[in-house]
């Protein structure tokens, strides 16, 4: 499994805590320094079953200061995927990717039910 995260996040910090307190061995990818490509997102969505609008850090200041609340209902799909793969700031995080199932953002009640038995 691959946990896309940003370092200074509090709740990557938190997600990383569970996962290791669960002894979940996983590939640390920091979102800045390895942004997910396009091709990547557009996996991530398909397999997730979310739409795109799930992947945006909505509360985050790139968001913010790009007006994308007005602007990203009227953009097209590779618009949207062309901004979360240019800003990895604009991703919702932490994203968490196995080969069947990706998680957005950390709940723990969800990682709870979706990855312990």
């Amino acid at each position: 499994m691959e946990l896309i995260e940003y370092p200074k996040c509090s709740t990557c910090k938190k997600a990383k805590k569970w996962l290791e307190e669960h002894q979940y061995h996983f590939h640390d990818r920091d979102i800045t320094k390895e942004t997910p490509t396009k091709e990547e997102l557009k996996k991530y969505i398909e397999i997730s079953g979310y739409p795109i609008k799930k992947f945006f850090n909505t509360s985050g200041n790139l968001y913010k200061e790009f007006g994308l609340k007005d602007k990203l209902e009227t953009m097209t799909q590779e618009e949207k995927l062309t901004l979360l793969s240019n800003y990895g700031m604009l991703i919702k995080r932490p994203l968490l990717i196995f080969d069947d199932l990706v998680l957005v953002g950390f709940k723990e009640s969800e990682w709870e039910a979706k990855l312990t038995k």
